[in-house]
């Protein structure tokens, strides 16, 4: 009897310790690149502090663009092709999504689910029609629209978003005065060819109905044509037109997505993921180039 109570009082003791021990911590979730970005964008007061010190600062540099009859933010080999700028009414030419829409909310759920973009998913997210304004992007299209500026949405958003997109806009509180504001993805241009995502032959629209007095946008392609996706070309291409930025060119921050990713990566978006992760840690410089 005596035996069978200590067997019994070392067993409960035995399970006691057991459950007083600390439980396996759960394995960590995968790295995303997109963590930090999007975490960034959506949390940081600097975040907000950048994309407002771009449209303040548009703003103040607005009635100087609109009272010389000379200024035009269309690249000079693109005015030359859209045709004279004079007589023509003033416009400033905006993109859309993280230049005047944050669409952090659908980069955030590709983080939460360990998902990439894709054609689908982001239809859905564009058909919910719940984008908010980039800090300042809403303040400076209606200080333009009060100047009597009209504002382009020039856009790679398809021609078939189009309801959704200008219902956004537009319940945002953005300037939208009919829907010829919007020159999506797809839209004919006579005499101009363009493909896939590049925006040339809807500038050169623009500028032919407009003096385009600023640009803005979160791509070196939302201003000028980029003829190879390769790191050195857009290097190239940014040094031959850096004396427009900060005065008619106006770039806001958008360290999620874009043009620069695939560089890295040859542009291949074919590859594994962890491919083509493994080439964008082989570009990190770990010292002075």
């Amino acid at each position: 009897m005596r035996k069978n109570l200590l067997g019994a009082c070392l067993l409960a003791l035995a399970l006691a310790a057991c459950q007083s021990l600390p439980t396996a911590p759960s394995a960590p979730s995968a790295a995303d690149d997109n963590l930090n970005a999007v975490l960034w964008m959506q949390t940081s007061a600097e975040y907000r502090a950048v994309a407002l010190s771009v449209y303040q600062a548009a703003g103040a540099r607005l009635d100087q663009a609109l009272a010389d009859p000379d200024w035009d933010a269309l690249d000079p080999e693109e005015r030359a092709l859209a045709g004279s700028a004079a007589g023509l009414p003033p416009a400033v030419i905006v993109d859309i999504d993280e230049t005047v829409l944050d669409n952090s909310p659908y980069q955030a759920r590709l983080v939460r689910d360990g998902g990439e973009y894709h054609d689908d998913s982001w239809a859905d997210w564009v058909g919910e029609r719940r984008a908010a304004p980039v800090p300042g992007a809403l303040e400076f299209a209606r200080l333009a629209a009060g100047r009597g500026v009209a504002v382009v949405y020039l856009s790679n958003r398809t021609r078939e978003s189009a309801p959704d997109t200008l219902a956004n806009l537009r319940e945002a509180g953005f300037p939208v005065p009919d829907d010829n504001a919007f020159l999506g993805k797809g839209t004919r241009v006579e005499g101009c060819e363009g493909s896939g995502s590049d925006k040339r032959c809807r500038r050169l629209l623009a500028g032919s109905r407009y003096r385009v007095l600023m640009q803005f946008g979160d791509q070196l392609g939302d201003f000028v044509a980029v003829e190879e996706e390769t790191r050195p070309a857009r290097a190239r291409l940014l040094a031959r037109h850096a004396g427009w930025f900060g005065e008619r060119w106006w770039m806001l921050p958008n360290p999620s997505y874009g043009g620069w990713e695939p560089a890295t990566f040859g542009g291949d978006w074919s590859q594994p993921r962890e491919r083509r992760r493994a080439a964008k840690r082989a570009a990190l410089r770990t010292g002075p180039e």
